[in-house]
């Protein structure tokens, strides 16, 4: 049974000043609603918690407190309807149905992660909702040609190209690779492979594993003992810490340690300490050094949330979304045809930097690599969009 939804008319102390202003015209204002269902219970909680669900409650009391969405110039203020996915599929897509089928929001948000898009894209498509996916990395999405479905986040290709030439421009001759076995995992294997052809970088030892994997000892024990000059993770946020503390209990210490989602979050700092993350590697693509708009919302969602801060990969993109949603509501309103179109056909320039599609992939933004560094997740590949230099030798682990 999919639970009610959560209706919430997000106004606060700035919009209720906003109203204030033009009381009349806010209260007559007919709400944008817009609906969601996102995972505040089970294992995909604790990505969709950092990089979407805070940035969709930051959005709306931002637009709420400068009066409003602009729909085709009118002010208006946003409602979310939203519940909680339980991290279940079936949950996701029905949900999603009932939110475009019998609810009939003016827009939608998107769901947390590459296999809860990869069941609502389709949805989403039968329905012409634009959907602006900012966690899902899927080749196999961007292949299904869907219209109306927009993948933000640099896809499997372009990320392990830049990993790859990163490695390879110092000199790594050697790499050992653990991958979640599902959508996320596989592809990004398979994208990794193709880009070590050609390179002399040998892979000494690939290991897949399933889902909510409790020990992964044995296989670091066994990479250990082979020695790789790199190492690489597809994992998922408990994964990514799982494979770092125990690879610190077995000493397992390469000169590149890279492990993927969940290695942007501040969560990651704080449970392996600034030392013991010094060095290592992951997906990023920005901090608030990118650019003064990124300071700004780093710094919004900061104190809007007593100090949690968005993570330095997704949540740069799913922020990059609500500012395309938000210009192309300005521009051509609530019809869902023309807002697709608007997206589709436009150079958006955002907090990441400009944002095109060409089908459903967002192509003008590279692929990059991370590396946290006193504290701070800097972004070290490609050398063009680097805020810091890359350590090339990650320190023993702390």
């Amino acid at each position: 049974m999919v639970q009610s939804s959560k209706r919430q008319l997000l106004q606060g102390a700035a919009a209720v000043g906003a109203a204030a202003f033009a009381p009349s015209l806010f209260a007559q204002a007919k709400p944008v609603r817009v609906g969601y269902a996102i995972a505040r219970t089970g294992p995909w909680t604790g990505g969709a918690q950092v990089s979407q669900e805070p940035n969709y409650l930051l959005w709306a009391e931002q637009q709420n407190a400068a009066g409003g969405l602009s729909v085709g110039g009118t002010r208006r203020p946003i409602e979310l309807i939203s519940s909680d996915d339980r991290s279940d599929i079936e949950t996701c897509v029905r949900s999603y149905e009932k939110l475009m089928g019998s609810d009939k929001v003016d827009l939608v948000l998107p769901p947390w992660g590459s296999n809860a898009n990869f069941a609502v894209a389709p949805l989403a498509n039968r329905f012409q909702y634009p959907f602006l996916a900012p966690t899902a990395l899927s080749r196999r999405l961007a292949e299904m040609k869907l219209p109306y479905f927009f993948l933000l986040l640099q896809q499997p290709k372009p990320m392990c190209e830049a990993l790859v030439d990163m490695l390879k421009a110092n000199g790594v001759k050697s790499i050992a690779v653990i991958y979640v076995d599902d959508l996320f995992g596989l592809e990004n294997f398979a994208a990794l492979k193709v880009a070590l052809q050609g390179t002399g970088i040998q892979m000494v030892e690939d290991k897949s594993y399933p889902g909510g994997v409790k020990d992964l000892s044995p296989v670091l024990r066994s990479m250990k003992d082979k020695n790789p000059d790199a190492f690489v993770g597809f994992t998922y946020p408990p994964d990514t810490i799982l494979a770092s503390k125990q690879s610190k209990e077995v000493g397992f210490n390469p000169k590149f340690f890279y492990a993927s989602v969940g290695t942007a979050f501040q969560l990651y700092k704080n449970v392996m300490t600034p030392a013991g993350a010094e060095g290592v590697l992951g997906m990023g693509s920005w901090n608030s050094k990118s650019s003064p708009a990124a300071k700004a919302y780093f710094d919004a969602h900061t104190k809007k949330f007593a100090g949690k801060e968005p993570d330095r990969w997704a949540s740069g993109a799913c922020w990059a979304g609500l500012e395309i949603l938000t210009a192309g509501v300005a521009k051509a309103g609530l019809d869902r045809k023309a807002l697709r179109d608007y997206i589709a056909g436009t150079t958006h320039k955002t907090i990441i930097g400009d944002i095109k599609f060409t089908g459903s992939e967002n192509t003008a933004t590279p692929g990059t690599v991370s590396q946290w560094q006193n504290g701070e997740f800097e972004v070290v590949w490609p050398q063009k969009l680097a805020t810091a230099k890359l350590n090339p030798s990650k320190p023993v682990w702390k």
